[in-house]
């Protein structure tokens, strides 16, 4: 089985966060892809680089968006051939 498309870094008590783990949910019902998650409490480096952005969804490592999830433009995203 591949890794996981999606990350979404996240932070204990981030209520923002709880609705982009939900929003994820969504779309990888309709996708079948899967997800993984990253604390930024668990490494510094993640805690400078996005820690006043939190929630970020990285698709393929790469940034996809921050604060909410732009569930269309995702599906959108996963479902597109890459090229």
């Amino acid at each position: 089985m591949r890794e996981p498309r999606l990350t979404l870094i996240t932070r204990p008590g981030c209520h923002l966060c709880e609705d982009a783990k939900a929003a994820l949910d969504r779309v990888v019902a309709v996708t079948g892809d899967r997800w993984t998650e990253w604390d930024v409490s668990d490494d510094a480096e993640l805690e400078r680089e996005y820690g006043d952005r939190l929630p970020v969804v990285l698709l393929d490592g790469k940034e996809h968006g921050y604060w909410r999830v732009e569930e269309q433009r995702l599906l959108r995203d996963l479902t597109t051939p890459q090229l």
